[in-house]
């Protein structure tokens, strides 16, 4: 078999990888976002980054509403292990057939409506999902993720802010049906944590600049209330 050698020796691992590992699958989600539109694939990267960065060192982590998955290893860089859940098991079954061992995450299905997770967790963050929860529901979502977390625990929660949804595409209105100002998710991340700081986001910048013109809301959760049942 012929053997390719790069004109810079440096690089020569960029071949060996791919000659004993081949190429990276992208995410049964990225890879659509990645044929459709890919600069937003760097937007959703850089949300995960902020989440790994505020978590870095934690020991256990749970993501709710993973998704396919993809962008959960830059959580587990940082991390001591990471345990993603999603109500689809179409997506939980496709991570787990393309697991890389060097970046193992312990993916499950779980609908967090029906319940917190069996077992605590240090941390816990939930991207790109809340909007996606009927405003009915949204207690019991963010209750079952208290309830999933230690009583010294942190939240992070992304979404997408009301002010966003006349730049959405119809394929994402269609499911979000709970989108929310930077109030209003304060508002109710505050009836279970003592402290929420809110973040704002536009493409890849996270700052704390004006709420209305954010495209995204990160909220970051400590100091957990005791919840009265």
């Amino acid at each position: 078999m012929r053997k390719d050698y790069t004109k810079e020796p440096q690089y020569q691992s960029q071949i060996s990888l791919r000659d004993s590992k081949g190429f990276t699958r992208l995410g049964l989600a990225t890879n659509l976002i990645w044929h459709q539109d890919p600069k937003r694939l760097v937007f959703i990267l850089a949300r995960y980054k902020f989440v790994a960065k505020m978590l870095s060192g934690m020991k256990k982590v749970l993501e709710v509403g993973c998704g396919d998955g993809f962008c959960s290893r830059v959580v587990r860089q940082e991390v001591g292990s990471v345990c993603a859940i999603d109500f689809d098991p179409l997506f939980v079954k496709d991570i787990i057939q393309h697991m890389d061992k060097k970046w193992k995450i312990d993916c499950m299905m779980h609908d967090m409506l029906s319940g917190p997770m069996k077992e605590k967790f240090n941390a816990a963050y939930s991207l790109d999902v809340i909007e996606h929860i009927p405003k009915a529901k949204e207690g019991k979502f963010v209750s079952n993720i208290v309830d999933s977390i230690t009583d010294e625990g942190v939240l992070i929660i992304g979404t997408p802010p009301i002010q966003s949804q006349v730049y959405a595409s119809e394929s994402s209105k269609k499911g979000h049906v709970n989108c929310k100002d930077h109030s209003q998710l304060k508002k109710l991340l505050k009836k279970y944590f003592h402290n929420v700081f809110i973040f704002s986001m536009n493409d890849e910048v996270v700052h704390t600049g004006f709420y209305p013109m954010a495209h995204y809301l990160l909220a970051l959760c400590v100091g957990k209330k005791e919840q009265k049942r």
